[in-house]
């Protein structure tokens, strides 16, 4: 069991009266790869600048090792930074980008050398050393900062969405690179990303922010299986997210109907938000279904279509590889396991109906993405 590391308390962040950090409580263990995910503005890269000593909180206490180090500047923590822009040098070839750090901290040259070296071989660039920076692509340039970054052995290593500037292709090596040279360096990761896959696939835990506050802690799966909210339901992959009654035990009522779930601890006949994620729900002939509904839009998205189905004036959507047609009347099953209950929240009612479903609707959010309080 990894011990705690990293211990965030009560930290609150406020810029000229508006509160960007509310309150956030969070503790990191050693050799853990954890993520901070939220959309644009959320708070998550502030979170990280606290971190790394280049903001102090309003209040609060940053606590490293059982320490507070609110006032111990970046340089003198043991913590690095990389950004997504790489800030290499390119005047200086990748070994020389390499051992700067180093050599500022007049290291022997044999150890310079030793390290320098075995990074190398670490971040898949071995016999790269003599090369120009510009001669490098986005990729090798990234593993290049991130072997900057950690040659010194940093306890912590953070990563403010650091893969923000490559391709999708480059981007997906790079997720597997990342998590390998964690596992590799045993080194703490702590990621920025408002990339769901991204997060999913990388960490050993994720956190999801919005509006300067955690809204969720948890293993990727939980995160996605499990969602606490509305909010998370629907920003962590696809989700249909419904008004219902949790009747008693086990027993919740939508659309009319009553269906058999897993769930249970909730007040009898509490409003509840009911969450069915697409890929979970198969179509059957319509004498056969739970509910029945049409057909009002197919999208081929190559190893599924979405495929949306008005439900009662409620539009669902529905990822299969079952093909149905524009205005076919289908009917869905829903079994007990493909029902999730949540707690209403402030959340609730935003989320979840497909009415202006537009699958664009993720790349015009991507630009703001960048913008990051």
């Amino acid at each position: 069991m990894s011990k705690e590391l990293i211990r965030l308390q009560n930290l609150t962040m406020e810029f000229d009266g508006e509160r960007i950090l509310d309150g956030i409580n969070l503790y990191i263990k050693d050799h853990e790869f954890l993520t901070l995910l939220g959309p644009s503005g959320c708070g998550k890269t502030t979170t990280l600048r606290i971190v790394g000593g280049f903001l102090t909180p309003t209040t609060g206490e940053v606590m490293f090792d059982g320490k507070c180090i609110n006032d111990v500047p970046p340089y003198e923590r043991q913590i690095n930074t990389v950004f997504q822009r790489y800030a290499l040098f390119p005047h200086l070839n990748v070994f020389d980008n390499i051992a700067f750090g180093l050599r500022v901290a007049k290291m022997p040259k044999d150890e310079i050398t030793k390290r320098v070296n075995d990074m190398l071989e670490i971040v898949s660039l071995k016999g790269y050393g003599h090369r120009n920076i510009s001669s490098l692509s986005g990729g090798q340039q990234q593993r290049v900062a991130i072997a900057r970054a950690l040659v010194n052995e940093p306890k912590v290593l953070l990563l403010d969405e650091p893969l923000g500037a490559l391709d999708l292709r480059l981007r997906k090596d790079m997720q597997n690179e990342l998590k390998r040279i964690q596992q590799a360096t045993g080194i703490t990761f702590i990621y920025v990303t408002h990339d769901q896959e991204e997060a999913l696939s990388m960490s050993d835990t994720v956190v999801v922010m919005d509006k300067g506050r955690i809204q969720q802690i948890g293993r990727p799966e939980d995160i996605y299986n499990e969602p606490t909210n509305a909010f998370v339901a629907d920003f962590i992959g696809e989700s249909n997210i419904l008004d219902g009654v949790m009747l008693e035990d086990y027993k919740v009522r939508f659309f009319g109907r009553t269906f058999k779930c897993l769930d249970a601890g909730f007040e009898p006949n509490e409003p509840v938000d009911v969450v069915i994620r697409p890929e979970d729900i198969d179509f059957v002939p319509p004498q056969e279904g739970h509910l029945v509904g049409t057909v009002t839009s197919v999208t081929f998205k190559g190893l599924n279509y979405d495929i949306i189905v008005d439900f009662k004036g409620f539009k669902w959507l529905i990822q299969t590889t079952d093909h149905q047609p524009e205005g076919a009347t289908v009917g869905i099953r829903l079994n007990p396991e493909d029902i999730h209950i949540m707690h209403k929240s402030e959340y609730s009612g935003l989320f979840g109906d497909y009415s202006s479903y537009s699958a664009e609707y993720d790349e015009l959010t991507e630009d703001a993405a960048d913008e990051e309080e």
